[in-house]
């Protein structure tokens, strides 16, 4: 792999930026994907959350982009949701200011006309998730017409979200002939019809695999008693810098949250019934290390990107092993080591099993726990000894 951003290609101002973030040596997605898009091919890259692919299509974005006129932007990046709109158009926004661009995220649950005042005065680069960009087109905000590079991030959690029809309404408006970047942890099924319809001629990199790698993480299974539950949840929490715990529903999320925060741990939930501005906080606090734990349900934890989670809680265990790979793929993210947890009750321990078997970790067993248990503090030293009470 090269070991340099210039030796990629990328240009001198761009690589003091990074090394200013402290960035000096290329992810393999960055490594294998630069070159392609520098030279203004059509790339998919096969590649899960947390591999550095922002990065790698941010840099070919901001290096090709050209200046737009108002209302007719010159590179589209096209999202799931609104939490990842506004961390992808954070990442670029650090780069495109070393070139004097502009970057703007646009999408649902926002002020629709100040989105469209901002289009309209001119943006470089438009990050965006698909329902609200085709507001703006049918509101006359923002033309497409200028388009020379479209990007689909997360193609898969769009095929997932039903969102692929909108994608392909959009992309077949964009007017004129233009680069097309799609990175997906999948490529098969309806993520593979874009693919061979709205793409020319593609370049593939396969970074790597969407398995959940045991090498990447420890993984426990811990079985514990409804009245001890959310203390064992609080014990974890408390021996973790960063804490993302997965519930099943709104209201679930709502009230872990509370019971973290009457047993003394930091906690806030994120999900789709909470207004724009109290997300937003949540994710930034969390990122930021301000907040502790963010208790999440599947869809809104869609949109978390957030490097150095060291543990996740699988509060409800997942519907299937799927949905385990998703969650747990928060954690061990860009190189770094994680803990996963997964809290299993009576009842739920034929499903786990079963779970278990088809991610290839029915070797590891279900350990019961009580929330006094001190290996609770270190998921990733566990000792698999029953600890003396």
């Amino acid at each position: 792999m090269t070991s340099t951003f210039g030796a990629l290609g990328i240009s001198a101002d761009l690589v003091a930026a990074l090394d200013r973030q402290g960035i000096t040596e290329p992810f393999p997605v960055q490594s294998l994907t630069i070159p392609d898009l520098l030279a203004g091919r059509d790339v998919c890259g096969k590649a899960k959350t947390g591999s550095g692919k922002t990065l790698a299509f941010g840099l070919a974005v901001v290096e090709r982009v050209v200046p737009a006129q108002p209302g007719r932007p010159g590179a589209l990046v096209l999202v799931p949701t609104r939490e990842l709109a506004t961390q992808v158009a954070e990442e670029l926004s650090a780069l495109a200011k070393v070139r004097g661009r502009t970057v703007r995220a646009v999408y649902g649950g926002t002020d629709l006309d100040r989105q469209t005042s901002a289009l309209q005065r001119g943006v470089d680069i438009v990050v965006a998730t698909p329902g609200r960009l085709i507001d703006l087109i049918d509101r006359k905000a923002v033309s497409l017409a200028d388009i020379g590079l479209v990007v689909l991030d997360e193609a898969d959690r769009m095929a997932d979200m039903g969102f692929l029809p909108q994608v392909e309404w959009v992309l077949r408006h964009v007017g004129t002939p233009h680069q097309t970047m799609l990175f997906s942890a999948t490529l098969d099924g309806d993520v593979d019809h874009v693919v061979r319809i709205h793409m020319n001629d593609p370049v593939f990199h396969v970074v790597e695999s969407d398995r959940v790698d045991v090498d990447d993480m420890e993984h426990r299974f811990l079985a514990v008693h409804q009245m001890d539950k959310v203390r064992v949840a609080a014990s974890i929490a408390r021996g973790a810098e960063r804490c993302l715990v997965f519930v099943r529903t709104k209201r679930g999320a709502d009230r872990l949250a509370g019971q973290l925060e009457r047993e003394g741990v930091a906690a806030m939930p994120i999900h789709g019934d909470l207004r724009q501005s109290a997300r937003e906080r949540a994710l930034r606090d969390f990122t930021d290390g301000k907040l502790h734990v963010l208790v999440a349900t599947d869809v809104a934890a869609r949109g978390i990107h957030v490097d150095e989670i060291d543990v996740v809680v699988h509060y409800d265990p997942p519907e299937d092993h799927k949905a385990y790979v998703h969650r747990s793929g928060r954690t061990a993210r860009a190189g770094t080591s994680g803990a996963v947890a997964t809290l299993v009750l009576w009842d739920q321990e034929r499903d786990v099993s079963q779970l278990q078997k088809r991610l290839g970790l029915s070797a590891l067993p279900l350990t019961e726990v009580f929330s006094n248990d001190p290996r609770l503090a270190d998921l990733a030293g566990w000792k698999d000894e029953p600890v003396a009470g």
